[in-house]
């Protein structure tokens, strides 16, 4: 059995480069503190990603959230794929993150989701500095969570994440997360993306 000990110890990154502590610490956990988060935590991480870059300042981003106990948590965690059900309810709120594929001349928007990926970024790292993690989901069905929340054809559901403050135990999962929950974090090294003066495949 793995001890909760460990968990923090050994998610801090070994970076190649000297970073900020909150980009070093960021994880995405599958376990979570039983601590409640108050709305006006849940505000403060829109305020964050309300600032976030975006193209044209269109802020195409949208959010449906609830708190466990709810039945659009319910919903919510209904649309997860199996994989993510088995361990995503022990978080106390839940999303779905979503981009509206349009510009307000009606026309596509080839950077709204680009711009979904900057302000979840920046949410991320203001969740981090209040003690709280983010764990973006990709495994989830975003056609069941349309037909759910009635969501209008413009717009698309593109993520799930589970949100709540770190801590938790392990026996909370499924015994074959718990290695993976406390396994050393790896990247690629830069060399395999960044390229300097020509394009390079790796």
């Amino acid at each position: 059995m793995v001890q909760q000990e460990h968990i923090e110890k050994e998610k801090v990154a070994d970076t190649d480069h000297e970073l900020l502590n909150l980009l070093k610490q960021r994880y995405s956990p599958r376990i979570f503190s039983d601590q409640e988060l108050r709305e006006e935590e849940m505000q403060t991480l829109f305020e964050a990603a309300r600032w976030s870059a975006s193209s044209n300042n269109w802020q195409p981003w949208r959010f449906i959230y609830a708190h466990k106990g709810s039945d659009t948590y319910d919903k919510i965690a209904e649309c997860l794929g199996e994989f993510n059900q088995s361990w995503a309810t022990n978080a106390p709120v839940l999303m779905l993150s979503a981009y509206k594929k349009t510009n307000p001349e009606g026309k596509e928007n080839f950077h709204a989701l680009h711009d979904l990926g900057m302000c979840l970024g920046t949410m991320a790292i203001q969740a981090e500095h209040m003690g709280i993690a983010l764990h973006h989901m990709a495994g989830l069905d975003w056609k069941k969570a349309h037909n759910i929340f009635k969501v209008p054809e413009e717009y698309h559901i593109t993520t799930g994440i589970a949100v709540g403050y770190y801590g938790g135990t392990l026996s909370d999962l499924p015994e074959k997360l718990q290695e993976a929950e406390v396994a050393k974090r790896k990247r690629k090294p830069q060399e395999e993306f960044a390229f300097k003066n020509e394009w390079r495949t790796i």
